[in-house]
């Protein structure tokens, strides 16, 4: 009886509460794309205390319920937009109150809806991505895309422009989403960084995107405009080092009615210095270089957007890219004790490429918003020579050659990608994917003193064939969101030496499976895991065997029988959201890998020479690696916000190296080493405005030692400073940066193995950058809703579904 009773009081109490309790719902759009946003923090106040709070779904809609009749203030807080605040009143009357569709615009100053660069680059934490938006402090760190990614978290580019994330160089470059068969060395220092909009770091990529490079993907996103009417943003830029270095770029549009015509193109050129030597420890020998490279780089993309109608967008646009440049290397070796001949070798290089990409997409809308139809073809097609002089005196062994390298690469590649939002908590995403990847290789010499085939005339051809199907599903339950997926592919790898001198072939079938988890602990708290397996297959660089580069002492060649490394990782993820658009986040991620890819180093055995070496690769057994990073954006005050970011990473890694063997001169024994090589990176970057016109940056970088197979290099650091001024109604902006400062940027290094040495190069760190920025135009963005081919987002709503 009593329990009866009280059952039915706390039944009653429910029900009244119930009856007057009301709820708040509504939509968040981005401004610029008509885009739901998803993952957008809605925080109900009561008389500016907080009282609850929600997430918006992947369609960008929110309900909070429960809420106790009253008046709130309802604010839309996005990482990287403007705050927005919109009030709701609810009554006995009106229990229910739907604010509708709220839209927010990015945190970046605005000409009558001109997209325009922001002054200070921005990081924002998705589910699967960081993105930065580059802004003038980054732009103004260099002229190519090279000189400033060691400004941006996690990413490294050392002296030859080599790029690593994470501590690892197995990652993917793409530009606008799509690959090329061009040298990512080559490709960054190609592109003007007054080119680029935005760069996504995607570590942990899902089974819809391809499985290539250990680290992840790196997406440079180049500029478009989709305004009304004719719009454009000049950048002109100069960089005062040794010699002048000029950069520059036109980012312009045109639309009218259903077709929009955009343009970006952008040059950079200038003659770059480099220095330093080599010390071998027990002959006491010395290589100097003295390096210069005049080097010119031109990037053009060009397209347009056909609106058919609400529902079906064709476009298309062509990257044309083109570098070249004349390159001088002086090396002198000397013995100041005697101990061999002093040798001096002249090397004058000429080399040019173009790398030219065709895009197709066709978009189909079904009625019901998010159920989307893809299709993508991508061609790519590259060609690059290199002419070498080289002119050697006092050796005996090696004397005055030609040679010429030529490259040619073509990459077909064909997309289908379906998107189905099955409910409001569930998605559905299929696709399939065909790609044919040929590269060949024909080097000719004129050098006859060789005893090694790869150092003679021969051609290599190196052929892919990859086809490859996923399938993901997602589901949101409140707080809590999953996606599970697979990719499946059928790969073969096709090498041709000297055309059936020497053949390899791998054939395989395997599956990529990964796993995102999400958990929303508070309106401000996100936790995110995820898995995925993924795979470095060796590239042509490091499979053919002919030589990449060469010296009186060192030559650098491929393995034609390397096989592919696979990589499990899993990664967790933490970002806090804090008051005034500030944030931080969190990461930590653990990686097993098989068959690595590493370089060895060991004595030329086809020489008489005991000094002579080579470089090259192979495959070892079984690895892992693991690290962390932290980066956060705060403002300290209105005038000063600062984006502090460290990263750590750390791989058990396996080389093998060449031991010389006590008590003789030539005789070697090959060992494997083990090391734990570690790398640790601190940046800041500080922000100081004096008004809404002049504003003064700061910009640190510390790059710890890191203990190597082959040997160890040193720690590097370097403060930059800076000013931006804006005037003619934010028309026009001046931007100066001081690079380095105290000129302490330097790669230096000590070996053990396969002798003693150390050594140290330098090159023009410091300098003075000075660029101008002009946007003109007029019309209004009101592009539709169409998949966003530009930020590599094939997705619905945010990138998990």
């Amino acid at each position: 009886m009593y329990l009866r009773l009280l059952l039915m009081f706390l039944f009653g109490s429910i029900t009244l509460y119930a009856q007057n309790a009301g709820t708040i719902s509504g939509k968040v759009n981005d401004k610029a794309t008509a885009q739901p946003l998803p993952y957008v923090s809605i925080v109900v106040k009561e008389n500016g205390t907080t009282v609850t709070g929600a997430i918006t779904a992947d369609n960008g809609t929110f309900e909070i319920k429960n809420l106790p009749l009253k008046n709130y203030t309802v604010e839309v807080q996005f990482m990287g937009y403007k705050t927005k605040t919109v009030t709701a009143g609810l009554s006995e009357s009106s229990k229910s109150i739907n604010i509708g569709t709220v839209v927010i615009e990015e945190e970046a100053t605005t000409l009558n809806e001109v997209e325009i660069v922001k002054e200070v680059s921005t990081i924002e934490q998705k589910i699967d991505r960081k993105v930065i938006t580059v802004g003038r402090d980054l732009t103004t760190a260099g002229g190519t895309a090279a000189e400033i990614m060691n400004n941006i978290p996690t990413v490294f580019v050392d002296q030859d422009g080599n790029i690593s994330l994470r501590g690892n160089q197995n990652v993917r470059v793409l530009v606008d989403g799509r690959p090329t068969n061009i040298d990512p060395a080559q490709l960054l220092k190609q592109i003007p960084s007054t080119s680029i909009k935005k760069i996504e770091l995607i570590t942990n990529p899902s089974a819809k995107y391809n499985p290539e490079g250990m680290s992840g993907i790196i997406n440079i996103i180049l500029h478009k405009n989709t305004n009304n009417g004719f719009n454009g943003n000049l950048n002109a830029g100069i960089t005062f080092g040794e010699e002048p270095k000029f950069n520059n770029s036109l980012d312009m549009n045109y639309r009218v009615g259903k077709v929009n015509f955009f343009a970006n193109v952008g040059s950079n050129f200038g003659e770059y210095f480099n220095d330093g030597r080599v010390v071998r420890e027990d002959i006491n020998s010395r290589q100097l270089f003295n390096i210069v490279n005049d080097n010119e780089g031109y990037l053009g993309k060009f397209g347009l957007d056909f609106y058919i109608n609400d529902r079906n967008t064709i476009s298309f646009y062509t990257n044309q890219n083109y570098g070249g440049g004349d390159g001088l290397v002086d090396l002198a070796i000397n013995y100041p004790d005697g101990n061999g001949t002093n040798t001096n070798q002249i090397s004058s290089f000429y080399s040019g490429n173009h790398n030219d990409t065709y895009n197709l997409a066709y978009k189909h809308k079904f009625e019901k918003e998010g159920h989307t139809l893809d299709f993508e073809g991508n061609y790519n097609d590259a060609h690059g020579t290199q002419d070498g002089n080289y002119v050697t005196t006092g050796s005996s062994t090696v004397g005055n050659f030609e040679d010429r390298i030529e490259n040619e690469g073509k990459n077909i590649t064909l997309n289908l990608d379906y998107v189905n939002p099955i409910n409001e908590k569930s998605t559905l995403e299929l696709g399939a994917e065909a790609r044919i990847i040929g590269d060949e290789n024909v080097y000719t010499t004129t050098n006859t003193n060789q005893d090694n085939p790869s150092l003679q005339d021969s051609e290599y051809t190196y052929d892919n064939y990859i086809y490859s199907a996923y399938a993901t599903f997602g589901q949101r339950f409140g707080k809590i969101s999953y996606q599970v997926g697979a990719r499946f592919e059928s790969y073969r790898a096709e090498a041709n030496f000297n055309r059936g001198a020497s053949t390899f072939t791998n054939d395989y079938v395997t599956v990529y499976p990964s796993a995102y988890f999400s958990y929303n602990l508070t309106e401000k708290d996100l936790f995110n895991f995820s898995y995925s397996r993924r795979v470095d297959r060796p590239s042509l660089e490091q499979t053919k065997p002919i030589r990449e580069f060469s010296t009186p002492l060192l030559t650098s060649l491929g393995n034609q029988e390397l096989r592919p490394q696979f990589t499990s990782s899993v990664e967790l993820n933490y970002t806090k959201m804090l008051d005034k658009g500030s944030s931080i986040s969190t990461s930590v991620f653990y990686r097993f890998i098989n068959d690595e890819i590493s370089r060895v180093l060991y004595p030329d055995e086809t020489t008489a020479n005991t000094q002579d070496l080579i470089m090259s690769f192979d495959n070892f057994d079984r690895n892992t690696s693991y690290g962390f990073e932290v980066s956060a954006n705060y403002k300290i005050t209105k005038w000063w916000d600062v984006q502090p970011a460290i990263d750590f990473s750390n791989i058990s890694q396996k080389g093998l190296i060449a031991v010389q063997v006590p008590n003789t001169e030539s005789e070697y024994e090959y060992v494997i080493k083990n090391v734990d090589v570690n790398a640790f990176n601190v940046r800041l970057n500080s922000n100081f405005r004096v008004n809404d016109r002049l504003s003064f940056l700061l910009f640190g970088f510390y790059r710890g030692p890191v203990n190597g197979v082959q040997n160890k290099t040193l720690e590097m650091y370097k403060i930059d400073s800076g000013a931006r001024y804006t005037l003619l109604d934010n028309q026009m902006s001046l931007s100066l940066r001081f690079n380095d400062m105290f000129n302490t940027m330097r790669y230096a290094f000590n070996a053990n193995n396969p002798f003693p040495q150390n050594g140290e190069f330098r090159w023009e760190s410091r300098t003075v950058y000075f660029g101008i920025n002009y946007r003109f135009g007029g019309g209004k963005n009101n592009a539709m809703q169409r998949r966003q081919r530009d930020n590599n987002t094939k997705q619905s709503s945010g990138g998990m579904f």
